[in-house]
């Protein structure tokens, strides 16, 4: 069995929903797990705003605007007028449940129901146009199998177990059709996987019943060696390892969250990704395999900020380090990129939410530079540092290029650069002309 996920813009709309359908249909046992279609959580976010605000009128306004979307959608979607009027039945209900907040007090757990509702209305749409197309197929409802534990972690006990009673209870179907990112958490509560949330679901998913293949499709045909909006002539890198795709995903590339792969890596399953409008093109693969002291590809993380704490007193005291990660850990901000030296030690920080109040701490410990509009460029592929050489053409591409910070040896998959944001487009295309062609 494998496990297909489609993301937001692959069921956009009534003729992409179609497309879909075209892929998934040939017969093979799987397990499709849909997000909202585009748009509509985006709209659901606008909904629940409008709820917190109190302003009813506003919301209801936003509810129709949704409304008249999908009434459009169903129109072109199904040509069986009994199955249309069953689709506008269905969908008219999950209209209604988000009417009904406009009589309680709104809060968080409410909003996480509302957001629920974007992956309810696709897959419920979605199963009906494979019944109108003869297709052996059922739905697998998310929230009857995925649950949070208490410290908000997938309970993949739980899943793995409840993921499999589900499947008994409707056995011989050809396709499943199930929501990715909804879930429940440790009370039983309608909740989110936040991070990378459908893409998630499809690693739990595959993971839970053993998939031989995780595939994730998307717009774009594989993982870049390079960012194709900044720069021209970027390929998909047809192999990488679990590592590779991991670091790639962490330092910027969209594609993928960083820790949607981490269910399927422990459970040995290779990840596919693959575009729904190009679905001939290989895309890449994402296993244990990787090219040996190969450099496969580049990409960039913004909205980094840097912060140096200078202290030659302290630096070498028993401890010091200990104290200025509790610093972060109290402030719950994860550091990036670490550097020292026998004076001071520099940290990059992609959260700036509490960066005032972590300075004011570390003053306490030495004098503190901060740098602000800062990105991290990082070089992926196999390359421990017995392999001779490739430190210095990496380096080498950047020798016009002012660099702030230089990680290596935490990884032997990664190499990073921390340099202003105003340097990025210029580093990347650098490492492109140095590095793949």
């Amino acid at each position: 069995m494998k496990v297909l996920k489609f993301g937001g813009t692959s069921v956009g709309s009534a003729t992409r929903m179609k497309e879909v359908a075209k892929l998934i249909g040939d017969g093979e046992q799987k397990i499709v797990v849909l997000s909202a279609m585009s748009g509509t959580t985006n709209c659901l976010v606008e909904i629940s705003d409008y709820y917190y605000k109190m302003n009813i009128t506003g919301a209801m306004e936003k509810i129709n605007v949704l409304v008249a979307k999908y009434d459009d959608v169903i129109d072109e979607l199904y040509t069986d007028e009994a199955i249309k009027l069953e689709a506008k039945t269905a969908i008219n209900l999950h209209f209604e449940y988000l009417r009904s907040f406009s009589k309680s007090t709104f809060t968080l757990f409410e909003e996480k129901a509302v957001l629920a509702e974007g992956e309810m209305l696709s897959t419920t749409m979605f199963q009906l146009y494979l019944q109108e197309l003869g297709l052996n197929s059922a739905l697998l409802p998310a929230l009857d199998y995925m649950r949070l534990d208490k410290n908000a972690e997938p309970d993949m006990v739980f899943i793995t177990e409840n993921v499999k009673k589900q499947l008994e209870l409707i056995p011989d179907n050809d396709i499943y059709i199930t929501q990715g990112y909804i879930c429940r958490n440790f009370y039983g509560e309608v909740d989110n996987l936040q991070r990378g949330g459908s893409d998630y679901t499809a690693s739990l998913v595959g993971a839970a019943v053993k998939a031989s293949e995780i595939q994730i499709w998307t717009d774009i045909d594989g993982m870049h060696n390079n960012d194709p909006r900044i720069v021209e002539g970027t390929k998909p890198v047809p192999v990488l390892h679990f590592e590779e795709a991991a670091e790639l995903a962490y330092f910027g590339a969209k594609i993928l969250h960083p820790t949607c792969i981490l269910p399927a890596k422990l459970a040995n399953i290779p990840v596919r990704l693959l575009n729904t409008m190009e679905p001939d093109a290989p895309g890449t693969l994402i296993s244990t395999i990787s090219k040996k002291g190969k450099i496969e590809a580049v990409a960039a993380k913004d909205g980094i900020t840097a912060i140096k704490i200078k202290s030659g007193r302290m630096l070498l005291a028993h401890g010091f380090l200990r104290k200025v990660f509790e610093i972060f850990e109290t402030y719950q901000t994860p550091i990036d990129m670490i550097t020292t030296s026998e004076v001071g030690v520099s940290v990059s920080i992609d959260n700036a939410k509490r960066l005032d109040e972590i300075v004011n701490e570390l003053k306490k410990f030495g004098t503190v530079t901060v740098d602000k509009d800062m990105v991290i460029v990082c070089v992926v592929g196999d390359m421990p540092y017995e392999n001779i050489g490739f430190q210095a053409k990496i380096v080498g591409a950047l020798k016009e290029i002012p660099i702030r910070m230089i990680s290596y040896g935490g990884s032997n998959y990664n190499v990073s650069f921390l340099l202003k944001a105003t340097d990025k487009k210029r580093a990347l295309n650098a490492l492109s002309d140095a590095l793949f062609n």
